[in-house]
């Protein structure tokens, strides 16, 4: 992103209004959360209002960090300088309805896939099923850490329904135990995963269940 300061200066009952942008990371984060929380229409209506508040640029930094069609903000702004103009009791216009993060982020899957690449485990006795152990906030930090990508924890919880994820812990009915070399054993086993990788050879992960007699 861009780090070079720019300021807007309006007139406002004899006071001056200095607005410095780009705002910090979490305060575009803070924005980018309550945008989705909104209908259409105060969608609109506040992103040409975040928009007005830049002055020059503000146009296109809003509509990046909203991820919105600087359209939409064109709109917005017109119905804030024309009231009368805004469709009272509509929220969506007519055959419209923004789309979801999920179908509008460039290869937003690809990337969640990645991310669970090697926090996945599966159920023996069900192929369908697959889960992780990593958190939504976990999954949301590390896609913006690892792609730059900034999505809700809702978002991340309509892409666990749409590849067959579950949020779940391992768990053992039974203790076997304390085992004091417990840590160097899943040490030795990481060191060989990435030395098999770098030799090419395969990697096969298995799952076992007792069988009920």
């Amino acid at each position: 992103m861009n780090t070079e300061n720019f300021a807007s200066k309006n007139e406002f009952k004899d006071e001056q209004l200095y607005v410095q942008f780009p705002y910090r990371p979490v305060v575009e984060e803070q924005m980018f959360f309550l945008y989705q929380l909104l209908s259409e229409k105060d969608r609109r209506l506040y992103a040409a209002t975040e928009a007005l508040k830049l002055g020059h640029g503000g146009i296109s930094y809003i509509a990046r960090i909203l991820n919105c069609d600087r359209k939409t903000i064109h709109r917005g702004i017109i119905e804030l300088k024309h009231p009368d103009e805004i469709e009272n009791g509509r929220i969506r216009t007519k055959g419209g309805g923004r789309k979801q993060s999920i179908e509008t982020i460039p290869n937003l899957s690809e990337s969640f896939l990645k991310v669970l690449k090697d926090y996945t485990a599966g159920d023996p006795m069900d192929e369908t099923v697959r889960w992780t152990n990593l958190s939504h906030q976990q999954i949301a930090d590390k896609l913006k850490e690892n792609y730059g990508i900034i999505i809700s924890r809702n978002i991340v919880r309509k892409l666990f329904k749409k590849h067959g994820y579950k949020k779940r812990k391992a768990q053992k009915s039974l203790s076997i135990g304390e085992c004091k070399d417990r840590n160097e054993q899943f040490e030795n086993i990481a060191e060989l995963k990435i030395a098999y990788m770098n030799a090419g050879n395969p990697i096969i992960s298995m799952d076992t269940k007792k069988k009920s007699l």
